[in-house]
């Protein structure tokens, strides 16, 4: 008697483990590179400058 598990339709278990790290990696690299794009856009934002009044948000009122 021939036994054929998994094996049967010609895709060992060690091909479809490459493939998976192959798609994995893939998608490492692109939410990398989107991490980098995020930081080098926010590089660029211009830092807000504090108020031409130093009294404004001196002040807080702490009753409800």
């Amino acid at each position: 008697m021939d036994l054929q598990g998994a094996n049967a339709s010609g895709t060992s278990g060690a091909t479809l483990e490459l493939a998976s790290l192959k798609l994995a990696k893939s998608q490492q690299k692109q939410e990398g590179q989107a991490t980098l794009q995020l930081l080098e856009s926010a590089a660029d934002v211009p830092k807000s400058s504090p108020s031409h009044n130093p009294a404004v948000g001196a002040n807080v009122d702490t009753y409800a």
